[in-house]
């Protein structure tokens, strides 16, 4: 396929943009390519720059789960902008769209609104620090909840060590307060909390592991989370941004059935726009200002066009069988690839849940961040060109997560199975 225009643009993009995108990821850095640029899209598929049509598994990184540009959704918003964009005051589709997050999630009794995951993420912990008037947080390794300061820390020398700072411009005093744990070891969490006794505000955790690749949790896992919070007092925090209406209406905690203290939701929910959100029992959301003294704010939260088109999502969402339809889909595409590399003599550790799914480049199981990080990232860069070259457009690394959406045929699907096949048997 030809690319001269992406690339074009892209040179244009690094001079006044830094490394040339507005998020690292889109970079293309780590299968060695140049970004595409992307000037339309349509159900599931996406059109470059220079006129290449592409099957669509990213989805604008998961929230276009009814495909692209839906006319229901496409509606909703025209008739939103017809009466202004952004007030910075209240109205009335903030309230709706509140009470069908609260009617679908199990943990949510009252939510707040923000622009982004990293805004709801960052939010919810400043809420559980200020209930609990406690400083430490305990995050996992390969989980990703953002680009705020208390997150980007990795593990110290051990387990039970305090974090340091994972990116220049985190104060290591800040840091210091995130300590980190390791993806479905429970062990590593008691030792943790054992080891900082009554100093420990919450644990976030993706209940469902997106940032890694799509890794699911152990039985018992969320389970002995739930328990670890009830009984030390600790709040639990679910980061759903990725998850929430994407794995099931209700997210893991109604596929699970383990209800966390907070929920932090976006990307589904804004409908392709700009959104995220924070939500939780009552008596911990009511000390957010303006009703308790923790403050948050925002003028773009609840912005009228992204209310808009997460009402009208959400209304799809609901539509009878439509979550039946989509783990059907999910299902064949998934197994379809991983029977893909077994054919082909390449034999893949293959994951899903849901409409997530991910094909790790490894023969063993994927269960944390240390397991993940052995995979052949050499082999993925190829097969991602690869299939990059046949018409289908994945996630540029081995560590995300791929969607899939209502829009996606069967024809879609058959067409990226075979597209598999030919790509594994090229890297065998």
């Amino acid at each position: 396929m030809n690319h001269e225009r992406s690339s074009s643009l892209f040179q244009q993009a690094k001079a006044v943009i830094p490394g040339g995108v507005n998020s690292p990821v889109r970079a293309f850095k780590s299968v060695g390519a140049d970004p595409l640029f992307i000037k339309k899209a349509s159900g599931c598929h996406i059109f470059d720059e220079d006129g290449n049509n592409y099957i669509d598994y990213v989805g604008s990184w998961g929230p276009m789960i009814v495909g692209h540009c839906h006319p229901d959704v496409i509606k909703a918003v025209q008739d939103t902008m017809a009466s202004g964009a952004s007030f910075g005051a209240p109205t009335e589709r903030e309230t709706i769209l509140a009470n069908m997050v609260i009617d679908a999630v199990p943990s949510i009794e009252m939510v707040r609104m923000v622009s982004s995951g990293t805004e709801a993420t960052m939010s919810a912990i400043r809420l559980a620090r200020g209930y609990t008037s406690r400083d430490k947080i305990i995050k996992f390794s390969g989980c990703y909840h953002g680009h705020s300061d208390a997150l980007l820390v990795k593990a110290g020398s051990g387990a039970a060590t305090f974090g340091v700072p994972d990116s220049p411009g985190v104060p290591a005093d800040f840091a210091k307060h995130t300590l980190t744990a390791e993806f479905n070891s429970i062990e590593s969490v008691k030792t943790l909390v054992a080891n900082n006794k009554d100093a420990i505000a919450c644990i976030i955790v993706e209940p469902v592991a997106g940032n890694m690749g799509t890794v699911p949790p152990k039985e018992g896992f969320l389970e002995g989370l739930r328990e670890i919070c009830t009984n030390e007092g600790i709040i639990l925090i679910f980061d759903e941004v990725m998850s929430g209406f994407r794995v099931a209406f209700g997210g893991v905690q109604e596929l699970y059935g383990v209800t966390p203290d907070m929920t932090t939701l976006g990307k589904i929910i804004g409908g392709g726009l700009p959104v995220g959100a924070f939500g939780g029992k009552r008596e911990i959301m009511e000390k957010l200002s303006p009703s308790g003294g923790i403050y948050q704010a925002g003028t773009l939260s609840g912005n009228p066009l992204a209310m808009s088109a997460g009402i009208a999502t959400l209304n799809i969402l609901k539509q009878p069988g439509f979550y039946n339809a989509l783990e059907e889909k999910s299902r064949v595409v998934s197994e379809g690839i991983a029977k893909a590399a077994k054919s082909a003599g390449y034999p893949i550790y293959s994951t899903r849940v849901g409409s997530m799914f991910c094909a790790f480049f490894t023969k063993n199981e994927v269960f944390d961040w240390p397991s993940a990080s052995q995979c052949d990232t050499k082999a993925f860069a190829k097969y991602f060109l690869g299939m990059l070259d046949e018409g289908i457009y994945l996630a540029p690394s081995q560590f995300e997560t791929a969607f899939v959406s209502a829009a996606h045929s069967d024809a879609d699907i058959e067409r990226t199975i075979e597209a598999s096949a030919k790509c594994f048997k090229m890297i065998a």
